[in-house]
């Protein structure tokens, strides 16, 4: 599970804020647009590349988690359980579900090493709402492995509900997980497995 993770997150940096101004952007747009900014970012950075987890979670947090719809991935991953958990049994598993993912993430970054992006052709009609934008992630070597963003729009704009890696969906990945913990402790049970986790000490990951 931890090679699919770790390309996971050190693909999904890809969604930080667009620019202010002008145009809204499109889907496909605000991936492709931002590629070569947070590039640049990881390149340069040095306290990035020494595996300085703080400032990386600080990076994160800012930018790319605001990109992801955080309330339907958990409720995806849950599944039909979400149903008989309490409205603050609901809001305890988003946040835990948010904090594990920025810490994955974050352990992910330091090992990122000079990926190449492509961007494919984005069908959408011009009243569509829900669209995957399809890229793949060309690896030192030349292995390419297909990265496809769901993406749905919402007020506050285009938002991430899933990212699904070679084949695997992200919320499909963990709800088998998740129904583990369930069936053993109920909702309760789930989120006190996540904070557990969320609260281990971090893991700083050499090159």
């Amino acid at each position: 599970m931890k090679p699919f993770f770790s390309l996971l997150f050190s693909t999904m940096f890809l969604l930080l804020a667009p620019g202010v101004g002008a145009q809204e952007p499109t889907p496909d747009g605000i991936v492709q647009s931002v590629t070569e900014e947070v590039l640049k970012i990881l390149r340069e950075d040095k306290d990035i590349q020494a595996g300085n987890l703080n400032k990386i979670g600080e990076l994160v947090d800012a930018k790319v988690l605001p990109h992801f719809n955080f309330r339907r991935m958990t409720q995806l991953a849950v599944g039909r359980e979400w149903r008989q958990a309490s409205a603050a049994q609901q809001n305890e598993l988003v946040q835990q579900f948010r904090d594990l993912l920025l810490r994955t993430y974050g352990n992910a970054v330091v090992s990122y090493r000079d990926q190449k992006f492509v961007y494919k052709p984005l069908k959408m009609k011009p009243d569509e709402t829900d669209v995957q934008v399809r890229t793949e992630i060309v690896q030192p070597g030349g292995t390419r492995i297909q990265i496809d963003y769901s993406m749905e729009k919402k007020d506050q704009g285009w938002k991430v509900y899933d990212v699904v890696v070679g084949g695997i969906s992200l919320v499909t990945n963990y709800r088998e997980t998740f129904a583990q913990e369930i069936r053993a402790g109920g909702i309760d049970g789930l989120i006190r497995a996540l904070s557990e986790k969320n609260k281990a000490p971090a893991k700083q990951e050499k090159a």
